[in-house]
């Protein structure tokens, strides 16, 4: 183990790099953090908390990509703090961290969740069953069309990047947003979701699939690789289809 003394000079002598923290107060704090290996953004953050700001406000859970809650701005993107190395995003010796972009701010960097989910549910992004506990279990085809264009987005843990990356949404405050649009994508393509025509419903009105203008930041972003630009796309085919079959019944 390294002499105290050592250490002591060791600290003295690391690098810091400059931090700057958007805070409620529309104001940045600046501060300087040593800079260490393998150092994470969500790493920075805690160090200014625990070390320099104790005030400092922010959302963080499991720290390895499974709950999406350290999501924040980083030099103006959107990014797991837990999993994105602060060295990928240094300018220079800098960097600029900031709340998700198209919520609302609690603190600092804690926003407000509940417009995010409450578009989620508007968008129909919950199983609509028909069965009860006494009906045996439906089997499912694993390898149909269908079935694996749903498997494409279950991997969603509404983190809310996406979100904060779509420019729509900054414009729109209707627009129900790529992870909501991309839920109700999944449940269409469920063989065990009764709810065809109430998602489709949800996702062609006023805020819904049309009004997306295809940029593609949300795929760009997501952190999990998925693709909501194309969910919204097979969304626009469907919610047509049904509107012209609607008219010629008619």
């Amino acid at each position: 183990m390294m002499p105290k003394q050592q250490q002591d000079a060791t600290a003295m002598t690391r690098k810091t790099i400059k931090v700057s923290i958007e805070r409620t107060t529309n104001s940045q704090s600046e501060f300087a953090v040593p800079l260490y290996d393998n150092q994470t953004v969500l790493d920075v953050v805690s160090w200014v908390q625990q070390n320099a700001d104790p005030t400092l406000s922010y959302r963080f859970a499991c720290r390895v990509g499974m709950c999406g809650s350290c999501a924040m701005m980083v030099n103006g993107v959107p990014r797991w703090t837990c999993r994105t190395h602060i060295s990928k995003v240094l300018d220079g010796d800098e960097v600029t961290i900031g709340p998700l972009r198209n919520l609302p701010v609690i603190k600092d960097l804690a926003v407000d969740m509940d417009p995010f989910f409450d578009k989620w549910v508007a968008a129909e992004g919950f199983h609509h069953g028909d069965l009860t506990r006494d009906d045996p279990i439906a089997a499912v085809d694993e390898t149909s069309a269908a079935r694996v264009t749903a498997n494409a987005g279950i991997e969603c843990i509404n983190c809310s990047v996406c979100y904060a990356a779509c420019d729509t949404v900054a414009g729109n405050a209707d627009y129900l947003g790529p992870a909501a649009l991309q839920r109700a994508w999944t449940l269409l393509n469920d063989a065990k979701d009764e709810g065809r025509a109430t998602i489709l419903d949800a996702v062609s009105g006023r805020g819904g699939c049309h009004s997306c203008h295809s940029m593609g930041s949300c795929t760009a972003y997501c952190p999990n690789d998925l693709d909501p630009m194309t969910a919204i796309a097979g969304l626009k085919r469907e919610t047509a289809k049904a509107f012209f079959k609607r008219g010629r019944s008619k």
